[in-house]
C-alpha cells in the first residue's frame, strides 16, 4: 500500500468506524512499526499523516461527602481498597500490585513500582488505615504461610528476577498486600499459584455502592484518584507535589483538576448574581 490507500484507510477509521484518537494513534503506530521495523521501508510520508486531535475531558470528581458516603458502604477488602485509593490517589493496578515490602509503616509511606510509564514512586500511607493495613498485614502472613505449607509456586515477579533468584517469588516481602482468596492457574506458566485481587472484583463492588447511593452513572473506581487530587488542590496542596504523588510525567496532565476548582462554586462569581433579585425571580405566568 502507498500513501493514498494509508490515508484512505486511516480516513474511514475516523468516518465510518467513528473509532477514538487514540485507537486512530495506536493504527498509524502500528502501520509505521509495520514499515520501518518489519519491512525496513523509511517512508517520509509516515510521519506527515493527519491525526485527530485528542478531547481532554473535565474529570468527575466526588464532593467529600459523596466520598464518605460511598467508601462507608463498602465492606471486606473492597473497602480498604477503595479507601486506600481515595487516601494516596494510586490507580487501581497499583494498589492491587502492592507487596508486603512496599508498606513501611515507619514513614507512613507506600512505594509504588513499575506505575503507568514504568516509573516507581512513593505515595502517602493514610494514618487513619494504619490499622486496617497492620491487619490485613497479619491477615496476609497466615495466608502466605498456608501457601508454604502446601509447598504453592511463589507469587509472580518480574521475569528478570525470577530467573536470577527462582525462590524469590516464596519470600514473605514479595507476597500481595492484597492476595486473592483462591489460587487460581498462570495462563502462561501453567503454575497454579496465588493472584492479587482482581480489579474486577473492586470495581463491582463500588459500581454496586454507587447504584445504591444513587450517584453518577459515570462514577468509577479512578473517579476516587480524581477526587484525591481535586480536594488536595482544594486544601492548598502545591500543585507539583500532586503531580508527584500521582506520577504525571508533566503538569499539565495534573492542571486538568484546577478546572475544576477555577469554575466551581464561589471560584468565580456570576453576573447573574449582582442583578436585584426582581430580575432573578421573575413572577411565574
Amino acid at each position: 500500500m502507498g500513501q493514498a490507500e494509508v490515508e484512505q484507510f486511516l480516513t474511514e477509521l475516523v468516518r465510518e468506524a467513528r473509532v477514538s484518537p487514540s485507537t486512530h494513534k495506536q493504527a498509524l503506530c502500528a502501520l509505521l512499526f509495520l514499515y520501518r521495523d518489519v519491512l525496513s521501508m523509511d517512508l517520509p510520508w509516515l510521519a506527515n499523516l493527519s491525526r485527530p486531535t485528542a478531547t481532554r475531558r473535565i474529570p468527575v470528581v466526588l464532593s467529600a461527602s459523596q466520598v464518605a458516603g460511598l467508601l462507608s458502604s463498602m465492606e471486606g477488602d473492597c473497602g480498604l481498597i477503595a479507601r486506600l485509593l481515595y487516601g494516596s490517589g494510586m490507580r487501581l493496578a497499583e494498589a492491587l500490585s502492592l507487596r508486603i515490602k512496599d508498606v513501611s509503616f515507619d514513614q507512613r509511606a507506600l512505594i509504588v513500582r513499575q506505575g503507568k510509564g514504568g516509573k516507581d514512586r512513593v505515595v502517602m500511607l493514610p494514618g487513619s488505615l494504619e490499622a486496617d493495613l497492620r491487619a490485613q498485614v497479619a491477615g496476609c502472613r497466615s495466608v502466605w504461610e498456608l501457601d508454604r505449607v502446601a509447598a504453592r509456586p511463589g507469587v509472580e515477579v518480574p521475569h528478570g528476577l525470577a530467573a536470577k533468584f527462582p525462590d524469590v517469588g516464596r519470600t514473605w516481602g514479595w507476597f500481595w498486600l492484597f492476595p486473592a482468596r483462591q489460587v487460581s492457574r498462570d495462563p502462561r506458566s501453567g503454575q497454579v499459584r496465588r493472584h492479587h485481587v482482581y480489579p474486577q472484583l473492586v470495581q463491582r463492588a463500588l459500581k454496586r455502592s454507587v447504584h445504591a447511593l444513587g450517584l453518577d452513572s459515570t462514577v468509577s473506581v479512578h473517579t476516587l484518584r480524581h477526587s484525591f487530587a481535586t480536594h488536595l488542590l482544594q486544601a492548598g496542596t502545591d500543585i507539583r507535589t500532586v503531580q508527584e504523588l500521582l506520577g504525571h510525567s508533566d503538569v499539565s496532565t495534573t492542571m486538568i483538576y484546577t478546572h475544576v476548582l477555577r469554575h466551581g462554586a464561589g471560584a468565580v462569581g456570576s453576573p447573574l448574581d449582582r442583578l436585584p433579585a426582581a430580575a432573578i425571580h421573575a413572577p411565574a405566568l
